[in-house]
């Protein structure tokens, strides 16, 4: 049997195919009887909307594609979570590419965005400078999440507080009386931010002779190779402050691996509150970068973005908090 049409729709509620399609578009300009007429045939005939044809004639496919840095990073699941959840909401859907993936395959997945010929573009996390990014952002309404690059005219950018989440890490390590605080870095403008907070509190209390920095790479294995090269030195750190929560449990694993024990010989501070945090075998300090509500302003901004391409674009930081469990601790002889 062939699928039902909006002329069969028409027909069994006994009006016009242009009224059923306005009924279909959510129009405020049809009775409600007529509308409940409408919408009771297309349940008994099971009618669906051709999405393509549907396309053609509003020109919008109702699709936003959301390009990742890392799909393996679990700090995204909450980020798209709130994402997703606005978008529906304001009828949009959901294409996503990784960017690591992008990467690796050397395909420009943002091109395969313009050709399908998406309504928005959301860059989500640190991408590597992208002229192929730059030059989709020209041609559809973009938003940065979780971010603060590419800073362009027309994209806006909603990310976390990265300098104040890095200054609620590193006070409350010195608050618990650590002197020797090392610090994983990270890369891009956000690794940039969250190193630079870091070194400014430890200057700020008189502890810039012991701030160490050690670069890493935003994964567990980095996290864990940087680690043990913090603690093969005569002086290592009596605490750590990770990039992010993957990074920490990198730390947290190279500490044990040399039996040192958590947080009595080391304390450890992640980053995002990822599941992987609130994990009960792990159970890390870490900053809340409000990734959720990042994902809800984001998808926000470019709803508004896609009615208005030409408004000037803007920068929106969310607060973060700092989430205290069970890596942190005063140092091991701290009598307090």
């Amino acid at each position: 049997m062939r699928p039902p049409t909006i002329r069969d729709v028409a027909e069994r509620a006994g009006v016009s195919k242009s009224l059923v399609s306005l009924v279909l578009r959510g129009s405020d300009q049809v009775r409600p009887e007529r509308r409940q007429a409408v919408l009771a045939a297309v349940e008994e005939l099971g009618y669906r909307t051709n999405a393509a044809a549907r396309s053609l004639s509003e020109r919008r496919t109702r699709t936003v594609g959301v390009l990742l840095n890392d799909m393996r990073n679990p700090w995204f699941v909450e980020l798209l979570d709130g994402l997703n959840s606005r978008l529906h909401d304001g009828g949009l859907r959901m294409l996503l590419a990784d960017g690591h993936l992008n990467r690796r395959l050397g395909e420009d997945l943002t091109r395969t965005f313009t050709e399908l010929r998406v309504d928005g573009l959301i860059a989500v996390g640190t991408l590597p400078p992208s002229e192929a990014l730059r030059t989709a952002a020209a041609q559809i309404p973009t938003v940065v999440a979780g971010a603060r690059e590419p800073a362009l005219p027309l994209v806006d950018i909603v990310a976390n507080d990265d300098e104040h989440g890095a200054r609620l890490a590193t006070e409350h390590l010195i608050g618990l009386g650590h002197r020797r605080i090392a610090h994983i870095a990270g890369q891009g403008v956000v690794g940039d931010l969250r190193r630079r907070s870091f070194e400014a509190v430890m200057r700020e209390h008189g502890l810039d002779d012991t701030a160490i920095v050690e670069q890493g790479d935003l994964t567990e294995e980095g996290g864990y190779r940087a680690t043990v090269r913090l603690l093969s030195a005569a002086e290592r750190p009596t605490a750590l402050f990770a990039f992010n929560d993957i990074a920490c449990v990198g730390a947290l694993s190279a500490a044990e691996e040399i039996g040192l024990q958590v947080p009595r010989d080391l304390s450890l501070v992640g980053y995002d509150n990822t599941y992987l945090s609130r994990l009960r075998h792990l159970w890390l300090t870490t900053v809340d970068n409000a990734s959720h509500d990042v994902g809800r302003r984001a998808a926000q901004h470019l709803i508004d973005r896609i009615a208005d391409p030409a408004r000037p674009g803007t920068t929106v930081l969310a607060a973060p908090t700092l989430e205290v469990r069970g890596t942190t601790a005063p140092p091991k002889g701290d009598k307090r």
